[in-house]
Formats: structure tokens, C-alpha cells, sequence
């Protein structure tokens, strides 16, 4: 997460906060949290939220693309998927994936399904990768979208992965990884 630690008068969340809270920055005078560091704080946690969140929402609509578990469909793709995926597809088996699998997301656990999103298409090996890309994209080859299967499911999985990536290291925390970002930032002033 990146975030602006310059927030001053002229910031938009500031001026939006001094005109619906009718206070200038500094109020109250002389107390030890002030309308400006409402403001910094309000801004690091909309961007840590937000991205964790629109991450984590996007990962659920790739899977939601896909057919149901326990419908006909769904037990046909996903005996399908575990064919060609091997051992690897256990890692997001909905029978093998202790069940609340989203569930997880909502209570907090977001890198944990990323982590199993990871797993899963980090075992698979090229053949096994075509076989999955053939079966999701036969999947996802209806009315809704445009493109063929195959190409389709190289774009769910693709999309996957990069998603799957961005959880995880949106679920970074800041004091995990200020120590980083202070050292690549003098490293990159100083070249």
C-alpha cells in the first residue's frame, strides 16, 4: 500500500473533513489528535481497505464465473477439474477446502485463499496447466462471454493468479514491511 503522508490543508479529504466537520485542521487547539490527523488516518485506512477488498471481491468473482458446487454442472466441472489438475486442484476443491472456503475471506483470512489460489496453479506443471485452462474455459464458453473456451480459460487464469498475488501482498501489513520501503526508498534516491 502506498499511501500520501503529506495530507496538509490543501488535500481533498482534509478540506472535505474541515467543511462537513465546520473545523479547522489544527482543532482542537493543543490536543493530542487534531482534525488533520483524522484526516491521515481516515486516508491510510481507505487505501489499505479498499485495494484488500476490491482484491478480495474480484478473487470471489472469478470463482463465481465458475459453475456451482453441488449442481450437476458444477459436479461435472469440478471432477473434471480435479482430473486434469491432479493433486494440485485439491488445493481449491470445494470438498477439500473445509467447506466455508469464502467464508474465510469474510472473517479475516483473506491471504489464506489467495495462498491456496497460489498453490494450486504454482503445482500444476504445463500439461496439467493446458488440461485445467481446456476445463475452465469450457466452462465459462456460454452466452456470457464472447471469446472461445481455451482462450478464456487462459484469462481466468491469468486473472487468478495476478488477483491471487495482490491479496496477498495487499495483506501485507505496514509495520511488516515499513523497514522495506524505507530502505527502497533511500536506495532509490541515492542511485
Amino acid at each position: 500500500m502506498i499511501v500520501w503522508h503529506h495530507l496538509d490543508k490543501d488535500g481533498e479529504l482534509a478540506q472535505h473533513l474541515t467543511r462537513q466537520l465546520n473545523t479547522p485542521l489544527d482543532w482542537p487547539d493543543d490536543a493530542g489528535l487534531n482534525t488533520e490527523h483524522v484526516a491521515q488516518i481516515a486516508s491510510a485506512a481507505v487505501c489499505d481497505v479498499a485495494y484488500n477488498q476490491a482484491a478480495n471481491g474480484h478473487l470471489v468473482d472469478l470463482f463465481a464465473a465458475l459453475p456451482l458446487p453441488d449442481t450437476s454442472e458444477g459436479d461435472e466441472f469440478w471432477n473434471a477439474l480435479r482430473r486434469a489438475g491432479g493433486d494440485a486442484a485439491l488445493y481449491i476443491d470445494p470438498a477439500n477446502a473445509g467447506g466455508p472456503f469464502f467464508e474465510y475471506l469474510i472473517n479475516g483470512n483473506e491471504g489464506g485463499i489467495a495462498g491456496r489460489v497460489l498453490s494450486f496453479l504454482g503445482k500444476l506443471d504445463s500439461h496439467q496447466r493446458d488440461a485445467v485452462t481446456q476445463v475452465i474455459g469450457d466452462a465459462l464458453d456460454h452466452d456470457t462471454f464472447v471469446a472461445g473456451g481455451r482462450y478464456l480459460g487462459t484469462l481466468w487464469l491469468r486473472d487468478a493468479e495476478t488477483t491471487a498475488w495482490h491479496v496477498l501482498l495487499a495483506s501485507r501489513r505496514t509495520y511488516e514491511t515499513e523497514g522495506d520501503r524505507k530502505r527502497f526508498r533511500e536506495a532509490w534516491s541515492n542511485a
